[in-house]
């Protein structure tokens, strides 16, 4: 069984909770949702370890009580993350989130630390080799992102990247990168654009997803069982890498991803449990 090595973004969620979105210029009443552990990166590798995986996150947070409570908490579930470097100059990223009654997010993010990732940060994925899975998200700088995509592929391993939030990545990165996840909308920004990864995984929510235009039918959730729908996503990507890991073949490693998204809309936040 091959490693997950995670490079990504660390943040904190601080949620509020509405009937509904504002509209422009509007000013509606919320009540409070918690400070959750989030960040695509986090949630990912969070979702790589419940899946069984071996995973390593690479990444950086803020020499504060945020940071101190996220690395603490990966921790605890077993994630390694002695190769997070922890900033000085920088507070750990943040989230605002906005949930609404049917369970449909707006999310802003701040950086923080997380746009001090740097290559020295990437030491850990020159050792990898093959059944390793090199699993990437654009929160974090994309330089880093491009090397770190160059390094894994020079080593062996798989290059899994979910392209979110949209990014143009240089074209020679991209045509390294063994799978890109996106969902329909990013898949048109990928179409309109240059950029040809090897193999591309398109995620439609509820509906399922189609790999290199092969369907897959979603797990049904009831209406009344969903909650939120932060980080559906990303439990998609890290149930995907921790299966490549482990060998499953493409048809299994999708049904598990799509089974691992489904059941994360039906908790609060990016990660179960996830107060801080």
């Amino acid at each position: 069984m091959g490693r997950v090595v995670t490079v990504g973004s660390l943040n904190v969620d601080h949620v509020t909770r509405v009937e509904r979105h504002p509209g422009p210029g509007e000013t509606i009443l919320g009540e409070s949702g918690g400070r959750l552990a989030g960040g695509k990166g986090a949630n990912q590798a969070m979702a790589a370890r419940a899946a069984g995986a071996e995973v390593t996150m690479l990444g950086c947070v803020g020499e504060d009580e945020d940071g101190r409570a996220h690395l603490e908490r990966l921790t605890a579930a077993g994630v390694d993350v002695s190769h997070v470097r922890r900033s000085a100059t920088a507070p750990t990223g943040r989230a605002v989130i906005t949930v609404d009654a049917a369970g449909e997010n707006t999310i802003i993010v701040v950086p923080g630390a997380n746009a001090e990732l740097a290559a020295e940060d990437l030491a850990p994925v020159d050792a990898l080799g093959g059944g390793d899975v090199v699993l990437l998200q654009l929160e974090v700088p994309l330089d880093v992102v491009e090397r770190a995509i160059g390094r894994a592929g020079r080593a062996g391993a798989t290059v899994l990247v979910n392209v979110s939030p949209w990014a143009a990545l240089a074209p020679e990165a991209v045509a390294a990168v063994d799978v890109a996840v996106v969902n329909e909308h990013e898949a048109l920004l990928l179409a309109d654009s240059d950029l040809v990864p090897r193999s591309v995984l398109v995620t439609f929510g509820a509906a399922g997803a189609a790999w290199d235009g092969t369907p897959a039918d979603g797990v049904p959730v009831p209406e009344g069982e969903v909650v939120d729908t932060t980080g559906a996503g990303d439990a998609f990507c890290g149930a995907l890498a921790a299966a490549l890991a482990a060998g499953v073949e493409r048809t299994e490693a999708l049904q598990r991803a799509l089974a691992a998204g489904a059941d994360a809309v039906r908790h609060a936040g990016a990660q179960p449990d996830g107060e801080l």
